[in-house]
């Protein structure tokens, strides 16, 4: 069987931090709520586990910040060291200590970490940056491309290990945002900041959602990726594995990373390689 990438997705709706551009910012969480999100990620994790016949590759792309919460951890330490496990990654602002990774077999663990220039320091961001690298955690760290956060973007890659790749998420809710300059800058920040600057035309294009890649949610409910929300079946069934078939993207454009990096045409599986999870380039 060939291996599958999961994109899971739990209940959890809440976070430490509080981007104005962001609907989950410093959102409570009942503990009923947070009982409902324990109860979907121990059922996924315990799936994950079962599953003898085929490798599986996890990436926990939450609503909000995950890593805060010790089952979050737990659960990255156990998928890790899963027998069928081949790459479990999360995105994460960081925030949290990581001795919780000395769990983890981390051969197989990548974080893809955002940094938040309004919400933490850059002295204290960098601690965070240090204590990653001290354990031997692999990780990408990333920024949204505010154009009044360019100067701490640009403190950032001054101080960071030049190994560790700093990618930009372009700011995309304002039509041509960007001046030539400004595309110009942050190109020189991150190499492939041009191929998240647009929206990629995607409307009947080969992609490997819904055949090797699949969105999960906290009910086990199958989509083909996050932004297509039509249902292909359940996590849970029996017979879940025929939904695994190529498709067509029905979308008529594509400007997340984690949607775009699975067009075919863009080849950014070469790109990317086995950092393609947390956002790693290989070369």
């Amino acid at each position: 069987m060939k291996p599958l990438t999961i994109l899971y997705r739990g209940p959890l709706s809440s976070c430490n931090y509080a981007c104005d551009y962001c609907p989950f910012a410093k959102r409570v969480e009942s503990d009923a709520q947070h009982a409902a999100d324990a109860f979907a990620l121990e059922r996924f994790v315990a799936w994950v586990e079962g599953q003898m016949g085929r490798e599986i590759s996890v990436f926990f792309t939450p609503w909000g910040e995950a890593l805060v919460r010790s089952r979050y951890q737990k659960a990255l330490a156990r998928l890790s060291n899963a027998q069928s496990v081949r790459k479990v990654a999360i995105q994460t602002n960081g925030s949290c200590r990581f001795e919780w990774a000395e769990g983890c077999d981390k051969a197989r663990l990548g974080l893809w970490v955002t940094y938040h220039p309004d919400q933490t320091t850059h002295d204290e961001f960098l601690n965070r940056v240090a204590q990653m690298r001290s354990r031997g955690v692999r990780f990408s760290v990333g920024v949204v491309g505010l154009k009044e956060h360019f100067r701490a973007i640009e403190a950032l890659r001054a101080a960071l290990p030049s190994d560790v790749y700093l990618w930009v998420n372009a700011f995309k809710r304002i039509e041509g945002y960007y001046a030539g300059e400004e595309i110009e800058f942050l190109t020189q920040i991150d190499r492939l900041f041009p191929l998240n600057n647009v929206r990629h035309a995607s409307a009947g294009q080969a992609c490997r959602t819904g055949e090797s890649v699949i969105s999960v949610d906290g009910d086990g409910t199958i989509r083909r990726c996050h932004f297509v929300k039509t249902p292909l079946g359940n996590l849970y069934d029996e017979d879940w594995e025929r939904i695994l078939q190529p498709r067509l993207c029905p979308n008529a454009t594509c400007g997340c990373h984690i949607g775009y990096v699975h067009l075919e045409r863009l080849h950014l599986d070469q790109t990317f390689g086995e950092g393609l999870l947390e956002r790693i380039p290989s070369e």
